[in-house]
């Protein structure tokens, strides 16, 4: 099976996978509702308005995996996306990311991309400064961690949690991915 062979669950209790998306380019993104970082959503959001119409999509996968910073049910998370920060970009049904009951796309994800683009080390210094002991590559890190899935299915980019979407790193290799 590959990458864009995987289900996920919907929020609406369906199942879909990456082959949904074929011929678009779609960034996947581990979100979380109480996080420091949680602000992303917002420029997730901009990513999504400013691409839509080129065959571009986010998807939004909330994990709990860190912090417990994701603790609502799926229509909560749902609810805090869309009144907080209106968002219109599919928001799948909460995952686990890392660990033993990792989701098989996640597990194939950082399997084909087991370095993020970024500062990895720096945020993992300043997880360690909260006393929390990071992952280790080729692991999720932390929440907001992004890949970018070209037209063809194919990994193109990971992104540490700290490369907001709106960085030019990101906006360059959706232009790129695009225009493929």
């Amino acid at each position: 099976m590959g990458i864009t062979d995987i289900p996920f669950n919907t929020m609406a209790g369906g199942q879909s996978s990456l082959s949904d998306y074929a011929g678009s380019v779609v960034l996947v993104v581990n979100v979380a509702s109480k996080c420091g970082l949680t602000p992303q959503y917002e420029a997730l959001e901009a990513l999504h308005e400013r691409y839509v119409d080129q065959g571009f999509s986010v998807l939004a996968f909330p994990a709990n995996d860190f912090g417990a910073q994701e603790p609502g049910t799926d229509e909560e998370i749902l609810e805090f996306c869309r009144a907080t920060y209106s968002v219109a970009f599919p928001v799948l049904s909460k995952i686990s990311v890392v660990g033993d009951d990792q989701h098989p796309l996640y597990k194939e994800l950082t399997a084909v991309a087991p370095l993020a683009v970024g500062d990895p080390d720096g945020f993992r210094e300043v997880l360690r400064g909260h006393g929390i002991t990071p992952n280790d590559d080729p692991d999720i890190l932390w929440n907001f961690e992004k890949f970018l899935i070209g037209r063809d299915g194919s990994v193109v980019a990971r992104f540490a949690p700290t490369i907001t979407p709106d960085d030019p790193a990101v906006t360059t290799a959706i232009d790129a991915a695009l225009a493929s």
